[in-house]
């Protein structure tokens, strides 16, 4: 779940559309309401329909930035790591 307590869903771009150092998998929020025109990751990337593939699992390598915009705030989460 996102920090705002929606849904999320991992995404990642099919092959084709971009090459494959930039097929990363994103976080996206899932729309409650109408579908849009297109979807937005939370690092601002914009997907369109037929561009990306929806995962069921964690695989691939993460989008860093969605993962920074999903990470908790403040420092005590990486301030206890290891």
């Amino acid at each position: 779940m996102g920090e705002n307590g929606g849904m999320l869903a991992l995404v990642r771009l099919r092959r084709g559309v971009v090459g494959e150092s930039r097929r990363v998998c994103h976080l996206i929020p899932v729309p409650t309401g109408p579908i849009p025109a297109h979807l937005t990751a939370l690092c601002g990337e914009a997907i369109f329909p037929g561009e990306a593939e929806v995962l069921e699992g964690l695989r691939g390598m993460p989008c860093h930035a969605c993962l920074m915009e999903n990470a908790p705030s403040g420092g005590s989460f990486l301030a206890n790591a290891g």
